[in-house]
């Protein structure tokens, strides 16, 4: 074995059942694809999560503008899990035009096959005064219509525990999941949502674990409304637990950095900068992807059985 104690990719490869890769959120690495892309490259990581190039969202690029894109990731040989789309999202209310959304799924199913994604994150819509009840009702019919749609196309429709009729409570995870009852859509896990939004995550998990297909790791101390971003490990969070209980369920996929240590997109890709970390948004993102894999090193893969650390991932050997 190698001193560092990693095995090599191609005899991890031949004898691996499961397999955690690692990811990102490119654009808080930076608003340039060229800065998203080398801070996968310095960290060794063979799959970006996109989401934003240039501060526009991946739905808005023109073809001309995208066309680069999908050739630059082809080039590199990077892995696309998931487009974080505004779909349902910040911007989204349930009582607007739901054409945006519509739109917004057409074009990412172009780009999907383009770069040979599959997943695309949605949520389940801002409120604009409806009682609960019917914003729920309204949430879910549109979300099981955008989900026939993208079952069309191939692709499978993730919600997030953030904003949305269903963000916050497992149970109403596993309700819309219910309601929808399509295999075409399942569940996002975000290890650092709840401190921002006022509930426990890790509690959440345990509702949803056996249902989640996508995460993203984050981590942040404070309270609901002001809640302040740190690497991996050094919140309140609980990660290491929540990804811990992800393997124990059988969760096989992505862990997707997004730091938001120093940049929080929202809403139409508009920039809320909290302060550049020490050498700016790179360095802060790649900062955050060392933090992720010392803290899976330290305190998550020491307790789980057969899970060992490969280039850019984690894997499950076979047991012979």
């Amino acid at each position: 074995m190698p001193p560092d104690g990693r095995r090599s990719a191609a005899t991890i490869a031949a004898r691996a059942a499961d397999c955690v890769t690692y990811a990102g959120i490119g654009d808080e690495a930076g608003p340039g694809l060229e800065e998203q892309l080398e801070a996968m490259g310095r960290l060794g990581w063979r799959a970006i999560e996109l989401r934003s190039v240039d501060g526009v969202p991946l739905a808005e690029l023109d073809d001309a503008a995208f066309a680069p894109v999908a050739r630059a990731l082809s080039e590199r040989g990077l892995a696309v899990p998931c487009i974080a789309a505004q779909i349902a999202g910040w911007s989204r209310s349930i009582t607007g035009d739901p054409a945006a959304d519509i739109a917004e799924l057409e074009v990412l199913a172009r780009r999907c096959h383009a770069i040979q994604c599959r997943y695309v994150r949605v949520m389940s819509y801002a409120n604009d005064g409806l009682d609960d009840p019917a914003w729920g009702v309204r949430a879910i019919g549109r979300l099981r219509e955008l989900t026939l749609r993208a079952e069309q196309h191939g692709l499978t429709l993730l919600h997030e525990n953030c904003t949305g009729w269903a963000g916050t409570s497992g149970q109403r995870m596993l309700d819309l999941v219910d309601a929808v009852d399509h295999p075409a859509f399942g569940l996002l896990f975000d290890t650092g949502n709840g401190i921002d939004h006022g509930y426990d995550a890790l509690e959440l998990l345990h509702d949803i674990s056996a249902l989640v297909r996508h995460v993203h790791v984050k981590d942040a101390i404070g309270h609901a409304g002001a809640a302040h971003y740190t690497e991996p490990g050094a919140g309140h969070c609980e990660v290491a637990q929540c990804l811990r209980l992800l393997l124990d369920t059988g969760y096989a996929g992505a862990w997707s950095i997004e730091p938001h240590v120093a940049l929080r997109p929202h809403h139409s890709g508009s920039y809320h900068v909290n302060g550049e970390p020490k050498g700016g948004l790179l360095e802060g993102f790649v900062a955050c992807g060392a933090a992720l894999e010392r803290l899976v090193a330290e305190h998550v893969l020491p307790a789980t059985t057969g899970w060992h650390p490969a280039p850019g991932a984690i894997v499950r050997e076979l047991q012979t």
